[in-house]
């Protein structure tokens, strides 16, 4: 029997509040699928038929309302074989590159043109909480690579939150040894372990279950990344700056633009000496914070 796709286009700026409030309501059959090049974002669900799909839907959209999520169009189902489902999913990861690494869907392993002395991790978008194809992940990414460039690939790198994977495994692809990454969700840390293995990265990343505060208890990194919503970032401050090593890196995502001098006035208090650095990406932005 045909499985049901239910689907709506939700505000760019919306999809992280959305895959936030989906993680705290622990609902299953809803995924959050992102074109960071075309600037759209859509919430859908796949479910066993339509009459579910219909009833999820009424359960859940004025949950997200409530939330401040606003819909761009109304929802819209349809009949999914197993072949469309993948296909769903085809039609918003695109393959896209940094300096020397390059994220690519595994089904282009065959096809994709690696230049030399480049590498690839590839990514399963059925199996992603991440896949690069959103601006706070970008930004993170960007700045994990020019650290590796500035001061090579020592130390330790602790993505807390690590979502799909996505940042740790870049940063075992980028040389670093020591990566150890967690997140409070078991299926995030359940699906970075297969995009590890997917990449054969088994046993280069350190992942395992926790939050904020047993994530960082009694680790230091050279460099800590956390691409996670201003909010939290905010509230765990002194947790994120104590786990960065001396003349470590702390690399903070996951804010909006209009949010970026708040979380700024909050670490700058927080770390009073540290040097700040900022950029924007689209109506996302990251902070760079080093030890003065």
């Amino acid at each position: 029997m045909p499985l049901c796709e239910i689907k709506a286009e939700i505000p760019p700026g919306a999809a992280d509040v959305t895959e936030q409030a989906l993680l705290e309501l622990g609902v299953e059959g809803w995924s959050v699928l992102e074109d960071a090049i075309a600037r759209r974002a859509w919430l859908t669900g796949i479910f066993s038929d339509e009459s579910e799909a219909t009833g999820r839907w009424s359960e859940l959209a004025p949950i997200l309302v409530a939330a401040k999520v606003t819909f761009l169009t109304e929802p819209a189902s349809r009949s999914l074989s197993d072949a469309d489902w993948r296909d769903s999913y085809k039609a918003h990861f695109k393959a896209w590159q940094f300096d020397r690494l390059h994220w690519v869907p595994v089904w282009e392993r065959e096809t994709f043109h690696l230049p030399p002395n480049h590498t690839a991790l590839w990514l399963d978008p059925g199996l992603a909480f991440g896949t690069g194809n959103h601006e706070t992940t970008r930004l993170c990414i960007e700045r994990l690579v020019e650290l590796a460039a500035k001061s090579g690939s020592r130390g330790r790198v602790i993505d807390a939150g690590c979502g799909s994977g996505i940042l740790a495994l870049s940063a075992a692809l980028l040389g670093f040894q020591d990566v150890a990454a967690f997140d409070n969700d078991p299926e995030a840390v359940r699906v970075s372990e297969e995009n590890a293995a997917l990449n054969h990265l088994t046993g280069r990343v350190e992942f395992f279950t926790g939050d904020l505060v047993t994530g960082l208890a009694g680790r230091q990194g050279a460099v800590v990344l956390a691409n996670i919503q201003a909010d939290v970032l905010m509230r765990f401050a002194p947790q994120l700056l104590a786990a960065v090593a001396p003349k470590g890196a702390l690399v903070l995502s996951g804010i909006l633009a209009d949010e970026n001098e708040q979380v700024r006035a909050a670490f700058a208090s927080a770390a009073p000496g540290w040097v700040l650095d900022s950029r924007r990406l689209g109506e996302w932005s990251d902070i760079l914070l080093t030890p003065a």
